[in-house]
């Protein structure tokens, strides 16, 4: 596992390490060349000055060489100066005494470069027609390359000694930032499995807040669905400890029954319990399901065929509805996912059916609005009181209106079922006559899809 810590530090290093090679290459080329220019003017001011007195004393001249050594001891003070002095016509006059017996340049005035014994000579000269002289004055290139080594290492061995003063500086840096982070560590590692409460972001700096609140967030989902899964357990079990009390019950009544009757008529409740069992163990299967599947497909979805393949597979007992199917859904394309609307229609047809009267009618339909593409289901029951119509989508939430095999749980798959397929549900009373209006909306515009266990938790 990488370390943060010591990735930081390399790359700081590095980084620093490569500015200072930088700037050391700058240093060295700025220095050559300011060394240059400086001991160029050298060259040509000690050349201007030497043939000023060369001159002046009449050192062009053979009889006259005395002005010469003179002049020679006036240069000797420094030694990486060397000096010539020649005629015109090609005749050493005086040279001083580090300066060899060649020419050290030709005959152009100005600066000029020539390799004598294998030294290269950085050359000033200057003449005096007048006079008959012309002075040379030179210095190695290597003597000045040795001065600017010199230089440059005068100016690295700080450089150098100051590396691992900076690398510990850098390292107690890095410590106290990422102290933040170290108490985080802390603080997360101390805690037990089931404390979800927000980490402390008073002294957050800026560049790991938006993680906190990230966690923060995390922590805050964590919790609620461990919430409701707890719910959903007490719930599942109290609603299966009716059913299977019942059973029981109808068991020992049905053993136990002196007559045909009433065995019979136990039987029948043992059926109906059984029934009411199964139907609540599908639909909290149906919610595990839904709750896992945060990203559904979604495809080009005839609704007029997944409503009449929900009337076909629907038990007998539940087909003495008076059922209308209006042509238009027979020709709608929504773009859903199958699976999602066929739970959802069944379950809104099984909640119409277990609602209306004997007898009752049930009609199912579509139309576009505004707002998008619209299918809604009427049934002919009592309807949900307008206190009861935020809450009907609550789970196990069942209402005054309840029936004796509903679990509260049909209306929250359908909620959950149309998350998953890009629609939303809407109910209301139908105002035409009694009974409830239940709306399945696709948007024009989809909306960005939701937590689908906060859509439908209580």
């Amino acid at each position: 596992m990488s370390s943060l810590k010591h990735r930081l530090f390399f790359i700081l290093v590095a980084a620093t390490g490569v500015i200072w090679l930088a700037a050391t290459c700058w240093i060295y080329v700025g220095t050559s060349r300011e060394v240059e220019n400086v001991l160029d003017s050298r060259l040509q001011e000690a050349a201007r000055m030497v043939l000023s007195l060369a001159s002046s004393n009449g050192i062009g001249s053979p009889e006259k060489d005395a002005g010469a050594s003179h002049a020679t001891d006036y240069l000797t003070y420094e030694r990486q100066l060397s000096c010539q002095i020649w005629s015109l016509d090609g005749r050493l006059v005086a040279r001083s005494s580090g300066a060899p017996s060649e020419s050290l340049g030709d005959t152009r005035t100005g600066f000029s470069e020539r390799t004598i014994k294998g030294e290269t000579w950085r050359v000033f000269t200057a003449e005096d027609p007048v006079k008959n002289v012309r002075v040379l004055v030179g210095d190695r290139l290597g003597l000045r390359e040795a001065f600017v080594t010199d230089i440059m290492k005068g100016l690295a061995a700080p450089m150098l000694l100051t590396v691992p003063l900076l690398a510990l500086l850098i390292w107690a840096s890095l410590n106290r930032g990422l102290r933040p982070l170290q108490a985080l560590a802390r603080d997360l590692k101390c805690r037990n499995a089931d404390d979800m409460t927000p980490v402390e972001a008073g002294n957050v700096p800026a560049e790991i807040w938006p993680m906190v609140v990230s966690l923060n967030n995390l922590f805050g989902k964590v919790r609620d669905a461990l919430r409701h899964e707890r719910d959903m357990t007490a719930f599942a079990a109290h609603e299966l400890r009716t059913p299977l009390a019942g059973l029981r019950t109808q068991a020992q009544i049905a053993m136990t029954a002196p007559d045909q009757g009433t065995r019979e008529a136990a039987l029948r409740q043992i059926l109906f319990s059984v029934d009411r069992t199964a139907r609540l163990v599908r639909q909290l299967l149906a919610i595990v399901k839904l709750d896992s599947d945060r990203e559904t497909p979604r495809a080009p979805v005839c609704v007029g065929d997944v409503v009449q393949e929900v009337l076909r597979n629907l038990p007998p007992s539940d087909q003495d509805a008076d059922v209308a199917v209006d042509p238009t859904l027979r020709s709608l394309i929504v773009l859903t996912n199958r699976d999602a609307l066929l739970l959802a229609i069944r379950n809104l047809h099984e909640n119409a059916v277990r609602h209306m009267p004997q007898r009752g009618s049930i009609r199912w339909s579509a139309e576009s609005t505004k707002e998008g593409t619209l299918v809604f289901v009427e049934d002919s029951g009592p309807g949900v009181p307008e206190d009861e119509l935020e809450l009907i989508t609550n789970r196990f939430f069942r209402g005054r209106n309840k029936t004796a095999l509903g679990s509260g749980l049909g209306l929250s798959i359908v909620t959950l079922a149309l998350e998953a397929g890009g629609a939303r549900l809407r109910l209301g009373n139908r105002i035409d006559a009694s009974g409830l209006r239940a709306e399945m909306l696709w948007p024009r515009h989809p909306r960005p899809s939701k937590n689908l266990t906060s859509m439908a938790s209580p």
